[in-house]
């Protein structure tokens, strides 16, 4: 997203704190907005460098913890100081909401809704009430934002993103390849294009926001893009600015190599670690994962086929749990899919066509037979 590239193309292949590095730090966005006389500030998360301070940031807001109370104090004074220089500004806001551990639920556990599909037990029930708590905590952050931009006079000439970076912390969601992983939340509001409310069902990509923001702004777009302006969607001038989108996972906690392309009907992954059985200690601790666990989910064989291939066909099994790889008469649809996968990386250079990624030196992985991350307390 901060790059307008996949994340085998900028090298981010894993977590920042765990050791992972830009390969060309100076294509993170803000050099490309500071070049263009932009202010630029960090506040609380972030996940690209170690020491925040390293990234290029004209401030980073300092903050006691990345949660929501600690972080928008120093965000909210940073607006209203913004009001007073006649100069344009970014800021980059970062909320540990929503990311275990949730909070102490405030709704009554009882009557809440698993997220689709996963079963409704008491487990999963208190689990999803836990994240309503946190979405609460996370929603007062954007709201005291909000009002900061109207009382500083800022809101009617500010473009405010709010978006996620994967799905939600539950099995088979974050750090998975399913639209319950890559399907992320994004809301947009603005002067000009922005400003009229609308659903948008295009096929989009986080990396069409860099490119975006350019054509917003009128500034040139830096070469490595590989992200297209979502612009033509938003002013309903275009159906749609492509036909597939794609997805990697490389490194969570441990490694687990997989590649999917999405079209408007049609899910194909691609898997290169020729592995039967969940890669669990990626997907992070909570209620549900241990009563996946307790259950047998590490070892559920993979949906993928001895090819390591799976192909979804999503409006009928939006769910993707029924593998159509193999099926005679989704022949014509597997070699299309196989060679849009293989074209895309191709083009991007992806190392996994060179073979397993290996790991560098000062990266720390974990066995992905283990259940959890050496980060967390073993049950």
């Amino acid at each position: 997203m901060l790059t307008g590239q996949s994340s085998h193309s900028s090298g981010m292949l894993g977590l920042a704190h765990r050791g992972w590095k830009f390969s060309h730090p100076e294509r993170h966005i803000v050099h490309t907005l500071r070049a263009n006389g932009y202010r630029t500030a960090l506040a609380g998360l972030q996940h690209v460098a170690i020491d925040a301070r390293t990234i290029g940031y004209d401030e980073v807001l300092p903050h006691t913890s990345d949660h929501v109370p600690d972080v928008c104090p120093n965000a909210v004074a940073f607006l209203f100081r913004a009001a007073s220089q006649d100069k344009p500004f970014f800021l980059d806001v970062g909320f540990f909401e929503t990311h275990r551990e949730f909070p102490k639920p405030t709704d009554d556990p009882a009557f809440i809704q698993p997220p689709y599909p996963l079963p409704d037990t008491p487990e999963t029930r208190q689990d999803m009430a836990g994240y309503h708590a946190s979405v609460r905590l996370f929603d007062d952050g954007v709201g005291q934002l909000l009002r900061a931009l109207d009382q500083a006079g800022l809101a009617e000439n500010t473009l405010v993103i709010v978006t996620t970076d994967h799905g939600i912390a539950f099995p088979t969601m974050k750090a998975g390849l399913y639209d319950g992983g890559t399907g992320v939340g994004m809301i947009m509001r603005g002067p000009g294009v922005f400003s009229s409310p609308q659903a948008i069902d295009a096929l989009l990509s986080q990396i069409d926001l860099f490119p975006t923001l350019c054509d917003y702004i009128r500034v040139n777009k830096p070469t490595w893009l590989e992200g297209k302006s979502m612009l033509p969607v938003i002013s309903k001038g275009s159906p749609g600015i492509r036909d597939a989108v794609f997805s990697e996972l490389n490194f969570h906690s441990a490694y687990e190599p997989v590649r999917a392309v999405r079209t408007a009907r049609y899910k194909y992954i691609r898997r290169f670690d020729k592995r039967k059985y969940p890669v669990v200690t990626n997907c992070d601790d909570g209620l549900t994962k241990r009563l996946w666990v307790r259950n047998g989910w590490q070892t559920l064989p993979l949906c993928a086929d001895k090819h390591g291939e799976e192909l979804y066909d999503l409006m009928f099994d939006p769910a993707e749990r029924n593998n159509i790889a193999s099926r005679a008469d989704m022949k014509a649809e597997m070699q299309s899919m196989r060679q849009r996968l293989g074209d895309w990386m191709r083009e991007t250079d992806d190392p996994l066509l060179r073979g397993p990624i290996l790991v560098p030196k000062g990266v720390r992985t974990d066995d992905p037979n283990a259940v959890n991350s050496t980060a967390v307390k073993a049950y």
